[in-house]
């Protein structure tokens, strides 16, 4: 069934949009650049100062932190509800942005862990082997 949205609410949704995606792409490059250049030398300990892995894990999980973010920008803008005034507008957008940053964070710590996990594991099978 297809609801008459007035031209007064497209431009209010287009002009969410255009803030959300502006300030979500910001916080993905940005905060993407940061992992990826401060992450490199704990990878590189993780994996006992083989770089060419550590290299390979820390694009790895840039080229996953962009896709996990392009995804759920794109299910989020496509969920969007119409908006009717500007308080509406500012309170979505907050709503969605600080959603996004709280779930990055979680997966942030949990690829944190899996990396120290892998990491003790491998110091055992060296350990292992040398004896």
């Amino acid at each position: 069934m297809y609801l008459y949205i007035s031209k007064r609410n497209q431009i209010m949704n287009t002009i969410a949009y255009i803030i959300y995606l502006s300030i979500t792409s910001w916080i993905t490059v940005y905060i993407g650049g940061k992992l990826h250049k401060h992450g490199y030398w704990y990878i590189i300990d993780l994996f006992a100062g083989n770089t060419p892995i550590a290299t390979s894990v820390n694009h790895l999980l840039l080229v996953g932190y962009y896709l996990l973010n392009l995804g759920y920008v794109a299910v989020t803008i496509a969920a969007w509800s119409t908006i009717y005034t500007y308080v509406q507008l500012l309170e979505v957008i907050i709503h969605k942005i600080g959603f996004i940053v709280l779930g990055l964070a979680i997966i942030h710590y949990i690829n944190m862990a899996a990396l120290i996990i892998f990491s003790k594991m491998q110091k055992q099978k060296t350990k292992n082997n040398t004896m």
